[in-house]
């Protein structure tokens, strides 16, 4: 997944335009029925909107992702007490392997922090918890899990405007209809949505370009900017109730992931 830095900000400012001006006549639903007449009418809005031959072609291209519906609705592990849920996601693990990640690319997270004001801990334990440090990013089709929960009536405005921003990175080559990703459509080491990746998405590796799959050094850039544009404050405590655990709020709204990600940050940057 690349994508020029230059050509970034523009592609953020028409996926904004292009949120803001979605008509919403196409119908959602809470089963496969409805997927093939709810594709050929957001189609209709899509190509309105300015989505090229290639988004639309790719869209076509989706199937109702059952999968995804499953894991939406049986995200069991967020109902687990912290300790619980800190043990089945391998925290243990998580903070071993981030403190010898942080000791082997110190340069790299010192030059991020300066930049971003995001320390090592926070960055790594995402990047643990997400994809166990880049093992395994997902191997579900993206653009058939954006579009099954664009359509899926639980959460159907959030995902159009991912979808859009999916539909927008396929016309420019950033995406395709095979790329593969996580459950949700998340893509690369840290798992970001696709209007994520117009919004906070840098070159963290020097290449400029922009591949959160290929470069975790994009990746996790990319996460500090994310946490910046969150309201991250450079040398501000980022446990609960301290200001930055609000950024951390941010990438994740289920408490127990969040508490979760400051534990294991903090461990890693003692």
């Amino acid at each position: 997944m690349k994508l020029r830095l230059a050509k970034l900000a523009l592609f953020a400012a028409i996926a904004t335009s292009l949120f803001a001006g979605a008509a919403q006549a196409a119908q959602c639903g809470n089963n496969a029925g409805g997927f093939e007449r709810w594709k050929a009418q957001f189609a209709a809005e899509a190509k309105a909107n300015g989505i090229g031959n290639r988004g639309l072609q790719a869209l076509a291209g989706t199937s109702y992702a059952t999968k995804t519906i499953y894991a939406d609705r049986n995200q069991k592990s967020f109902n687990y007490s912290l300790q619980k849920f800190m043990q089945v996601r391998g925290s243990n693990a998580i903070i071993s392997q981030g403190k010898s990640r942080k000791r082997a690319n110190a340069k790299f997270f010192a030059a991020l922090e300066r930049k971003y004001g995001v320390p090592a801990g926070p960055l790594l334990a995402i990047h643990g918890m997400e994809t166990g440090f880049g093992r395994f990013m997902g191997n579900a089709n993206v653009m058939s899990a954006i579009a099954t929960l664009a359509y899926d009536c639980r959460r159907s405005a959030f995902f159009t405007e991912h979808l859009y921003a999916a539909l927008q990175l396929v016309d420019r080559g950033v995406l395709s209809s095979s790329t593969r990703g996580a459950m949700h459509g998340e893509v690369g080491h840290t798992q970001f949505l696709p209007g994520s990746v117009l919004r906070y998405g840098v070159d963290g590796d020097g290449n400029r370009r922009v591949d959160l799959a290929g470069s975790q050094y994009d990746a996790l850039a990319s996460t500090a900017n994310f946490l910046r544009a969150h309201g991250w404050r450079p040398g501000a405590g980022y446990q609960p109730g301290q200001p930055n655990f609000r950024a951390i709020q941010g990438w994740n709204a289920a408490g127990v992931y969040q508490k979760a990600i400051a534990i294991m940050a903090a461990e890693i940057d003692k």
